[in-house]
């Protein structure tokens, strides 16, 4: 008896194991309203839900929140206890106050089996996210234009407080401390936590920083976390999360400084808000949607007024007919509801159609913008030829000429040629052949997939005594993009292939070698000019080559959503901010504190820092009055007032420039000057959408009525003068459902294809 009981139970743990082996995330959501829509429906429990057209904000510590909080959280319980056996699954978060339901780790027939049950309203099997990887404050014109406004810089963004879903923070950054002049006060209204170092023992907190929480359950549970690698804290391991932090909330005035050289003072687009971390992204693997919907619902529930997303998914969800309505973009409707403004990446895969991966119509999806600041550098050949590349490095002495010497020609093994080319390994290359002169590497897939770098070049050459050193780009795949690197030595990079072959043909003409093929004499020389200093161009901003294009698709088929995307266009293009110091994500810089990186991943904390600025001055605005703000004052031209331009590839595959359209940069490129005092706002309720227009006083003339108020197709309009006058001519941003000309006293909107006329 004994051995048959032992025989079925080892079944059971046997059968329990293969259940677990082959278990999965799954999300989770069930019939009923979440806190943040719940009316009082259910007896015993009081209405949580807030009017949207109010200004009450969802108070999260009442005990009618905490009890209807806890009914659900029952109910969740509750339904995987009638259904499953306690060991066969595992409840990682419930859902409570943006969406009702739970993620939990479960196998493909249990997640069948909930797909069944009444009361279930969907089963999505967890999906992976990624990242979607100074100089901007100025070209944007905050210091001049916009802080003033608010009291200066050291009061722009005051007591707002932006939420981070990204990789965490690296908290000892300058950019991130408590400044000793005005130290911060604390923010009572702000519930969030904050996580102790488990290695310092010390918070991650400082006053800037008011919130610091990491969120990892689901990528534990799928065995991708790492907690020696990934750290199971907020600490950023990879340099994302500080990176985009900085560059919607960093302190202002920052020295960035890298190989003795200050490339500029760093600011954040709002120095004064606060940062709240909910790490939910890790260096190895990205991170998974269920983690990330927990860290967007706690960051509402602590009390968040922005939100930055410089994550999105790999691509369309394929479990769901409509790719805006999965439970994540669910997740941000219901934060938006809540009063969060959100600012998301729009996606890295350009310039192809249909490649956004922020698809929810009730979020600021942001592209990228070149900005007009170029990095530019030259290498002078002995011949007089001069052959344009990119290198941030300082120049090589005078009007002198350096001997040029092939890494494969000064190798201590010369048996693998072409393997030690891009000059990686010091230890293979003769440092008496190398030393006084400049080093010529050759640039190899291995910088393509980030196993190489520009940096372990200038470290080689530098170890091995060289003047300078020369990287050479002999076959480069169609689209493949090069970003200036700054570097400690004098250092380039030749992109174009036809310059690298002129380099190369000039290096073997002037290289006598005996019948071996062993070089005799080194007589090809250069020189290698100053690239620290940037050239400012008229013709920015443009849309980048990899920001993500319109329009939005519905569905994992690529159908279009009749929905405009991208809303807007931000700088995203060699951007500057705080790095840390044991970040991964860029291998030029490993160990920096600071470094210039590109992505859509740049562009959104830029709205989301400009956003907290227009909260400041309207604490009262929706997330669509703001959003409205920012898109009706948008510049569709550049400065030097031509029409934007997008970088494309051309039908060669080179890159080219075209006109731009509303597909690549939405409503236009962010004027955060005039995003502050729109005259005009849309905002959306529950039930219509609300057009304020502020008629504006000329100072020639005084015709216009100090009100009016008129409806068309449903929509509400109404208006009023201002007290202060403008100037007499007015330029205003355009899109494709709105267009406003004001001039001798007549208002015209182009309102979804209709005409609507005030006539004074």
């Amino acid at each position: 008896m004994m051995t048959n009981v032992a025989h079925m139970f080892m079944i059971s743990a046997i059968f329990s194991l293969l259940i677990i082996a082959e278990s999965e995330v799954y999300i989770v959501t069930i019939e009923g309203d979440p806190v943040i829509s719940y009316r009082g429906d259910i007896d015993g429990f009081e209405a949580t839900a807030v009017d949207s057209d109010s200004d009450q904000k969802l108070d999260v510590t009442s005990d009618s929140v905490a009890s209807y909080s806890q009914h659900l959280e029952t109910r969740h319980d509750t339904l995987l206890e009638t259904l499953f056996e306690e060991e066969t699954y595992t409840k990682l978060y419930s859902y409570k106050h943006l969406i009702n339901g739970f993620a939990v780790h479960i196998s493909p027939e249990q997640a069948e089996t909930l797909r069944r049950t009444p009361g279930v309203k969907s089963v999505d099997r967890d999906w992976k996210v990624r990242k979607l990887t100074t100089h901007t404050p100025q070209f944007l014109g905050l210091p001049t234009g916009v802080w003033p406004t608010g009291g200066g810089f050291d009061r722009a963004g005051e007591n707002i407080v932006i939420g981070f879903v990204d990789s965490g923070i690296f908290p000892h950054h300058p950019s991130f401390q408590n400044p000793r002049i005005e130290p911060y006060e604390p923010l009572p209204r702000y519930r969030g936590k904050c996580e102790v170092d488990p290695d310092t023992k010390k918070s991650f907190c400082n006053g800037k920083i008011v919130g610091a929480q990491h969120f990892a359950k689901a990528a534990t549970v799928s065995g991708a976390f790492n907690p020696s690698v990934d750290f199971a804290s907020p600490l950023d391991g990879d340099g994302h999360g500080s990176h985009t932090a900085a560059i919607a909330a960093g302190n202002n005035g920052i020295p960035v400084r890298l190989h003795g050289y200050e490339y500029g003072r760093a600011s954040g687009m709002a120095p004064r808000a606060r940062i709240a971390v909910y790490k939910a992204l890790y260096r190895l693997f990205g991170g998974f949607v269920a983690d990330v919907v927990a860290a967007i619902e706690q960051a509402v529930h602590d009390g968040v007024d922005i939100i930055n997303l410089s994550v999105g998914p790999n691509g369309p969800p394929a479990t769901t007919r409509t790719t805006f309505l999965n439970p994540f973009d669910a997740v941000l409707l219901s934060a938006v509801k809540s009063g969060v403004f959100v600012a998301q990446a729009a996606g890295n895969g350009g310039p192809f159609a249909k490649t956004m991966v922020s698809y929810s119509p009730w979020i600021a999806s942001v592209a990228a913008a070149v900005d007009d600041r170029r990095y530019k550098n030259h290498f002078t050949l002995g011949n007089g030829k001069i052959l344009a590349g990119i290198g941030m490095s300082p120049a090589t002495r005078g009007n002198q000429k350096y001997t040029l010497v092939a890494a494969n020609d000064v190798l201590l093994d010369s048996s693998g040629k072409s393997s030690f080319a891009d000059c990686q390994r010091p230890e293979v290359l003769n440092k008496n052949m190398v030393k006084g002169n400049i080093l010529l590497c050759g640039y190899s897939f291995n910088f393509v997939i980030g196993s190489a770098s520009m940096a372990k070049v200038a470290e080689t050459a530098k170890s091995l005594g060289a003047i300078g050193f020369v990287l050479a780009v002999e076959n480069a795949s169609p689209g493949t993009k090069f970003d200036p690197v700054p570097v400690g030595i004098p250092g380039i990079l030749i992109t174009d292939v036809s310059k690298s072959m002129d380099l190369i043909d000039y290096y073997n003409a002037s290289t006598s070698r005996d019948w071996t093929g062993r070089v005799k004499s080194f007589k090809a020389v250069g020189s290698i000019g100053d690239g620290l200093e940037p050239i400012l161009h008229k013709s920015a901003p443009m849309v980048a080559l990899f920001s993500a294009r319109g329009p939005n698709i519905k569905d994992y088929s690529f159908r279009d959503a009749d929905l405009l995307k991208p809303d807007i266009l931000a700088p995203g293009s060699l951007i500057w901010a705080s790095w840390s110091a044991n970040g991964t994500d860029e291998p030029n810089y490993i160990g920096e504190h600071f470094a210039m990186i590109s992505g859509t991943s740049m562009a959104a904390p830029h709205i989301a820092g400009i956003a907290a600025l227009v909260k400041q001055k309207h604490p009262r605005w929706s997330p669509a009055a703001i959003k409205s703000a920012l898109m009706t004052t948008s510049n569709t031209l550049d400065r030097g007032e031509r029409p934007i331009l997008a970088q494309q590839y051309s039908d060669s595959e080179t890159m080219t420039f075209v006109p731009a359209t509303p597909f690549d940069y939405g409503s236009g490129h962010v004027n955060p000057r005039a995003a502050l005092d729109p005259g005009l706002i849309f905002d959306a309720g529950d039930n219509l959408v609300q057009l304020v227009v502020k008629i504006f006083q000329f100072r020639t003339q005084k015709c216009f009525p100090t009100s009016f108020f008129a409806q068309m197709n449903g929509f509400k309009f109404s208006g009023f003068s201002p007290l202060d006058p403008f100037s007499d001519t007015y330029a205003f941003g355009a899109t494709l459902s709105l267009a406003m000309e004001i001039g001798n006293c007549s208002i015209f909107f182009i309102i979804y294809g209709g005409l609507f006329t005030v006539q004074m």
